[in-house]
């Protein structure tokens, strides 16, 4: 028997991997420096949790450049797509069914 959690993403259930895979999800990919800033987060924080959705397969990170020149960008996965959606469509469906009265 399936369970309506069973469609949450325990990678994506920490509140900052959920924003910044949602931010990369509009757009397939997001430096590193755009995610900082609108998620107001410090480089060690935004590091952490992007290495986090890597580890997933949720994202790829590419490093161009070296020094203080180089940029990072991440790109969402079909895989990290695919987990992001469902885990959108469940919290949607947990939302909807038991709203606040």
């Amino acid at each position: 028997m399936s369970s309506l959690l069973d469609g949450l993403e325990p990678t994506l259930n920490q509140p900052k991997r959920l924003a910044a895979i949602a931010m990369i999800a509009a757009s397939t990919s997001c430096d590193f420096t755009f995610l900082r800033d609108q998620l107001e987060l410090n480089d060690s924080d935004l590091s952490r949790h992007m290495s986090a959705l890597n580890n997933a397969g949720f994202v790829t990170i590419r490093k161009n450049g070296g020094g203080r020149g180089s940029t990072t960008t991440y790109t969402i996965t079909p895989t990290g797509r695919a987990a992001y959606a469902r885990h959108r469509e469940t919290l949607t469906a947990l939302l909807t069914r038991h709203p606040l009265t």
